[in-house]
């Protein structure tokens, strides 16, 4: 069995003690990255940018990402973004519809972004879904809707590559 990497203490990171404060609660996923601190530092603003107010509305891009940890099987992904989707007016059984790729009940702007997801999670491209998008998407949607479903399969792979679970 291989050793857990490191979780740093906040005591010594002020960045990282920043962010828990502002939280109210420890998370690992910024405690395993803050063994990075510049990249820590700079992903925090990227991530806002992508996944904040934008282009896109929020229920959609909770539904992109979703649908990408749901793919990637993310433990830490799919409890964080259950609680944000959620927020975002995702219900259980749409949730739950997500997870099996049943996409009957969601808008059609939602099934092109969600086939979009699922086809870029799976394959790292996306042929067959891309243009569809065009049909209620602009261009700057449509790259907002890219970065948010290659972020999800950055943190993804981030969260499964070290193994790291969702904070009890």
């Amino acid at each position: 069995m291989s050793a857990a990497i490191r979780l740093v203490d906040p005591s010594e990171n002020e960045f990282l003690a920043d962010l828990e404060k502002k939280a109210k609660r420890p998370n690992h996923f910024f405690r395993v990255m803050a063994n990075r601190p510049e990249v820590l530092k700079n992903f925090v603003p990227l991530y806002g940018a992508v996944m904040g107010h934008g282009a896109v509305d929020r229920r959609i891009k909770e539904l992109v990402y979703l649908a990408a940890s749901y793919t990637n099987r993310c433990a830490y992904c799919t409890a964080s973004h259950t609680a944000s989707g959620s927020r975002a007016g995702i219900t259980a059984e749409e949730m739950q519809a997500l997870r099996e790729e049943r996409l009957e009940g969601f808008s059609a702007a939602e099934q092109g972004a969600i086939r979009y997801s699922l086809e870029l999670t799976k394959t790292a491209n996306a042929a067959t879904s891309r243009d569809a998008l065009r049909a209620h998407f602009n261009d700057e949607q449509i790259a907002e809707l890219t970065l948010v479903a290659a972020m999800a399969n950055f943190t993804n792979r981030f969260n499964n590559g070290l193994a790291l679970q969702p904070e009890q």
